[in-house]
């Protein structure tokens, strides 16, 4: 389906172009070359099988997951209804 100038498949291939630059961007802020073998929160180990699987890891898994959790909240109620966020 052409949409005015458009070629058929333009919006999908608009589609594509936008997540392929949101995973380049994303792998891009991933850490690279070699890790810690402590952790640099806690001090403890990095087991190797970690340190093989993410490269650049600088913090344990107990650290990490904990990291993770305390990003996840966002402090904004998106469970309510539409008129208790306006008051």
């Amino acid at each position: 389906m052409a949409t005015g100038w458009a070629g058929d498949g333009a919006v999908q291939d608009q589609i594509d172009a936008t997540v392929t630059d949101a995973i380049e961007r994303a792998r891009a802020r991933l850490a690279q070359g070699p890790g810690l073998t402590h952790c640099a929160e806690c001090g403890e180990p990095i087991p190797p099988q970690r340190q093989q699987a993410v490269p650049g890891v600088r913090l344990c898994l107990a650290c990490q997951s904990a990291r993770d959790e305390a990003a996840v909240f966002s402090g904004y109620n998106r469970r309510g209804s539409k008129d208790s966020q306006l008051r």
